[in-house]
């Protein structure tokens, strides 16, 4: 899966306008290039992420979520990510989140505004931004992991990070080595069935009468397609299992000599000192409330 930013604009079939083709979104598939974001242990990210997100969970107020917003801001730019890797938004989405902005806006609370002798209360429109501007950094956040991570580091970062588990005999090694197998057949397996889907689209097939024929010609390519999609996972399951006994088993996935160095400390430094200022200046400003 490969961005589409830089393709010619086309032009429309009916007005010439100049219209550029949607771009797709971009999964577990690293940005080229290196900066220091790149070269950051996967452990490092993995712990970020993580810390980031307990965080947001239980204290989700404005300011930090303004620091975390800055914080995915700054690593955008270290790492030189690309606008058009950025994937295009559909318009049904905007749609949606109007709705879901009117839809809160009508359930008021404070604070009110009044418009003309008209009391507005914008408590459940303020809320309705808060939970958007969350879901958007936490997105950033895993969508940075994503573009500056090689997959096959997150599984060894993940059996290194959950070493202190191995001694309440938690089979650390074991969900490393599912985690690393999943992470590197989903790509693959997204570009099988987007094949798959269009060489069904491109078969000739009879227009059915009646809406009962139609049900019936979905419900079966539905069950073709499904049939297509499970034998072509198993054929690269094998492939895969037959590629990882010769390279030595499944121990080399979870294996990997990359250890955090002192840009990890830091980047672990700067996370911690912005986050505890975000949560210093949260709770000064509840208390004085």
């Amino acid at each position: 899966m490969t961005a589409t930013a830089g393709a010619p604009p086309t032009a429309g079939p009916e007005h010439g306008t100049s219209r550029r083709p949607p771009r797709p979104v971009v999964l577990l598939v690293p940005v080229p290039g290196t900066s220091t974001i790149h070269e950051l242990w996967a452990g490092t990210k993995l712990l970020v992420v993580f810390g980031i997100s307990v965080l947001l969970t239980l204290s989700p107020g404005w300011v930090t979520i303004a620091a975390v917003a800055a914080l995915v801001a700054a690593a955008i730019r270290i790492a030189r990510i690309p606008r058009g890797v950025l994937p295009s938004v559909p318009r049904w989405m905007w749609v949606i989140v109007a709705l879901g902005g009117i839809t809160a806006a009508l359930g008021g609370g404070s604070p009110v505004v009044a418009l003309g002798g008209l009391h507005l209360g914008l408590g459940g429109f303020l809320q309705f931004l808060r939970i958007t501007a969350l879901s958007v950094v936490l997105l950033g956040l895993g969508a940075m992991v994503s573009w500056t991570t090689n997959v096959a580091e997150i599984g060894p970062a993940m059996a290194m990070l959950g070493r202190p588990l191995r001694l309440l005999r938690i089979p650390v090694d074991e969900w490393a080595v599912a985690l690393a197998l999943a992470l590197r057949a989903f790509p693959m397996l997204i570009d099988e069935f987007q094949v798959l889907y269009a060489a069904r689209r491109l078969r000739p097939r009879r227009i059915p009468r009646g809406r009962r024929a139609r049900f019936r010609r979905h419900a079966l390519e539905v069950i073709d397609l499904l049939a297509a999609a499970i034998t072509v996972t198993l054929r690269r399951g094998d492939e895969m299992g037959d590629a990882i006994t010769a390279r030595g088993g499944t121990g080399q996935l979870s294996a990997h000599p990359a250890r955090p160095k002192a840009t990890d400390w830091v980047t672990l430094a700067i996370t911690i000192a912005v986050c505890g200022a975000a949560v210093g200046v949260e709770t000064a400003f509840h208390l004085t409330r």
